[in-house]
């Protein structure tokens, strides 16, 4: 009788210790923190390096200052935002950077697409012609800039003129490349920088493909173009698309090759430009605040695309 009291009694103890919440301070949640604790300095150091300066961009872009008039800054709200949204040569920058960034990306998927298709076939010096396709991508963007400015574009010595000069002989016309088509002149130029980057996405879809469904399609008398607008191309969608998105977002915010290229004339200057001359030149400190917050606010929405489409990726592969 006793024992079967003491047994009782126990189980309601251990029972009542079980429905009884454990302090903050357990075991569990120190395990977790101590996991946690080496991430920590690099997240500082990223607030610090680049939530602080954003937030600082924000609150000047509200104000009316001037660099070279400090004193006579003032609050007013929304002005900047609804001047970069108005005026004529803030708007057609706006436009100018839409323009070369679909221009670009377009190109550039186009030509990554048949560059992938191509190194997805096995053939003698594979690995080199995919080296060499790849190099222009590692190149410093400055430096593939002052590479197209100088070499290819120049009007006297440049390589587009001396072919000229060397197929039509004294008379071919000697063309100056950058005066004459000054947007497409910058467009090559980030089309072929940004080529490889795509043929990388591209390729890495074309080799994920199930071998055994196109064999299949090939068996059933499916000739090369039934396989690639049936089979191919819906499979590379979802890498279309990303590589569509983070292209968008490097590109919107290219600046090297408008600088180095033409300056930002020629009706080339683009929104980040834009923002370089009202900051540097103009000193117009909170109007290009608010360019660059709209720039950020533009990345951030195709981010946020481009994320969605990466985890979509990440599930189908998942679920394979």
């Amino acid at each position: 009788m006793t024992a079967t009291a003491s047994t009782t009694a126990a189980g309601h103890a251990r029972a009542s210790d079980a429905r009884t919440p454990r302090p903050p301070g357990t075991p569990g949640r120190l395990r977790a923190w101590a996991t946690r604790a080496p991430l920590l300095p690099a997240l500082v150091f990223m607030i610090a390096v680049t939530q602080l300066p954003f937030v600082a961009t924000l609150v000047i872009s509200f104000f009316d200052w001037n660099a070279l008039y400090p004193d006579a800054r003032s609050f007013t709200g929304f002005a900047n935002y609804t001047e970069v949204l108005t005026d004529p040569d803030l708007r057609k920058s706006v436009l100018t950077t839409i323009l070369l960034t679909a221009s670009v990306v377009l190109a550039s998927l186009v030509i990554g697409l048949g560059l992938a298709l191509l190194l997805d076939r096995k053939f003698k010096g594979r690995s080199l012609v995919r080296t060499l396709l790849i190099a222009p991508f590692l190149l410093v963007p400055v430096a593939a800039a002052l590479l197209w400015k100088h070499v290819l574009y120049n009007p006297e010595y440049g390589l587009f003129n001396g072919l000229l000069h060397g197929i039509g002989g004294n008379s071919a016309a000697q063309p100056d490349w950058i005066s004459n088509t000054p947007l497409l002149a910058i467009e090559a130029s980030l089309v072929w920088q940004w080529t490889p980057f795509m043929m990388l996405i591209l390729l890495a879809g074309l080799q994920s493909r199930d071998p055994e469904l196109v064999e299949a399609a090939r068996m059933d008398g499916a000739g090369n173009w039934q396989v690639f607008r049936h089979l191919t191309l819906p499979h590379l969608r979802r890498y279309l698309e990303l590589g569509a998105l983070l292209g968008s977002i490097y590109i919107v915010q290219n600046f090297d090759a408008v600088f180095t290229i033409t300056s930002g004339g020629l009706g080339t200057a683009n929104l980040p430009y834009t923002v370089y001359q009202s900051f540097y030149q103009a000193h117009e400190n909170g109007l290009a605040s608010a360019a660059g917050v709209l720039v950020v606010i533009g990345s951030l929405i195709i981010a946020t695309f481009a994320l969605r489409v990466v985890s979509s990726l990440f599930r189908e592969e998942v679920s394979r």
